[in-house]
């Protein structure tokens, strides 16, 4: 997965990431974004910084709309738009 790709498509809309969830297994389609025109909460220094090396990543997740996060390691894919 490139991170880099991921978090400018991330910061310019909407994006699904696809990924092994941690806890109890099984496959997670999450729709979500790191654009401030569609997170009407504010983002967190932390958030604003993320950096491409890092395996965590932090997004809001517009289907839950709540701050939510992945590991890198376990991404599948990940594509713009909302989930197929």
């Amino acid at each position: 997965m490139n991170v880099e790709e991921f978090l400018k498509a991330a910061e310019n809309g909407d994006v699904t990431i696809v990924f092994e969830k941690i806890n109890g297994g099984g496959i997670r389609k999450m729709h979500c974004t790191l654009d401030t025109a569609l997170i009407e909460h504010k983002m967190s220094g932390s958030v604003a910084s993320q950096r491409p090396e890092n395996d965590h990543i932090v997004v809001w997740a517009l289907d839950r709309d709540a701050w939510r996060s992945f590991r890198v390691s376990t991404a599948i894919e990940w594509y713009e738009g909302e989930p197929k």
